[in-house]
């Protein structure tokens, strides 16, 4: 099997906020948009972040239509702390303040308007104290 593209389709409720959330915080760009629906590039993910409206008529199946409930959409960076008091400055809901694991997992957890909870990780070698 050889892939050309990948995507993460998430439904949500407000389409135009959950995508201007993600450019404006998180860097991503338009790619293209039409009525309920928007997907974005980003020069560093491997995929596009594609939101819908929740019910969307042309989603299949209809019975995954509902909204994107117990998903994390994780991204790993090299800088957390800089990027946790930048987000938490512009005033972004952050749902879980920074932590680190034992195991070296330092991240923390922020929500968008439609509340699709992303996680942003940094992993390191000497766990830090918060």
């Amino acid at each position: 099997m050889q892939f050309t593209g990948s995507a993460i389709s998430l439904n949500v409720r407000d389409v135009a906020a959950s995508a201007e959330w993600a450019k404006t915080h998180l860097g991503f760009e338009e790619a293209m948009a039409d009525q309920g629906f928007a997907s974005l590039t980003h020069p560093d993910v491997g995929f596009n972040l594609i939101f819908l409206s929740v019910g969307l008529g042309s989603f299949k199946p209809a019975s995954a239509a509902g909204p994107a409930d117990g998903l994390l959409v994780v991204f790993t960076l090299d800088n957390i702390d800089e990027e946790y008091a930048r987000l938490r400055d512009a005033g972004v809901e952050i749902v879980t303040p920074i932590e680190t694991e034992p195991w070296g997992e330092r991240y923390f957890q922020m929500a968008d308007p439609s509340g699709v909870i992303y996680q942003l990780v940094q992993w390191v070698d000497e766990p830090v104290s918060d």
